[in-house]
């Protein structure tokens, strides 16, 4: 009998239901991301289109999914490994897009400024090679983000948020302005801990590996 017509073992149907349980695609909050994920291209035609408040609309949404995908998951119990890596990556894709079409020349008639937006994706981009750097080096999987970190990022809705509100209703210059300067201020705060903490992560690791390779 070959491998391939062998029955599965206790063992395989064990590992193999302990992934399942452990991925878990089909819960509520994991649907609630893939619906924010599938907003992003509606975003993106509403702002192309020149249709500010449904933009609004759709990104106002998808911001508030943002929060109820996490509650009820930890409420009603439904933590699933795929919804960990899907849920940032939701965010990110719609992050990301809206910081773009938002500055686009002749797109929206108030625009994120290119040097906010540059400085964002560019903390995005450390942040990703940090981690992938820290997984190769020390096999670091765990790099949760810090306090300042989601505060950067919650300082990034806050000002895609009041750009498309300036988009449909007035708002003062010099608000809009500062929410600028502060999303410029946490980012750059942001990216320059994140190098610290990857350093001091990997300068501990490198001081207790010797010591664990000395032990008898």
């Amino acid at each position: 009998m070959s491998a391939a017509d062998r029955p599965p073992t206790p063992s395989s149907g064990v590992r193999r239901a302990v992934v399942r349980d452990a991925l878990r695609p089909l819960t509520i909050p994991n649907g609630i991301t893939l619906v924010r994920l599938a907003l992003t291209p509606f975003f993106v035609l509403a702002v192309l289109e020149g249709n500010a408040r449904l933009a609004l609309v759709l990104f106002a949404v998808a911001s508030v999914s943002d929060l109820f995908d996490g509650l009820i998951a930890r409420t009603l119990g439904m933590r699933s490994q795929f919804g960990a890596y899907l849920d940032p990556i939701a965010d990110k894709v719609l992050l990301v897009t809206a910081y773009v079409v938002l500055t686009w020349p002749g797109l929206p008639e108030v625009k994120i400024p290119l040097w906010l937006t540059v400085l964002a994706l560019s903390r995005d981009i450390l942040i990703v090679v940090l981690s992938l750097v820290m997984y190769l080096a020390a096999d670091v999987r765990d790099f949760r983000p810090t306090l300042l970190g989601k505060t950067t990022t919650f300082s990034h809705v806050v000002t895609l948020f009041l750009v498309l509100v300036a988009n449909v209703e007035h708002v003062p210059e010099p608000v809009v302005l500062a929410t600028f300067y502060v999303a410029l201020a946490l980012t750059l705060a942001s990216g320059a801990h994140s190098m610290w903490r990857s350093a001091t992560m990997l300068e501990r690791l490198h001081d207790v590996g010797p010591s664990r390779g000395g032990d008898p």
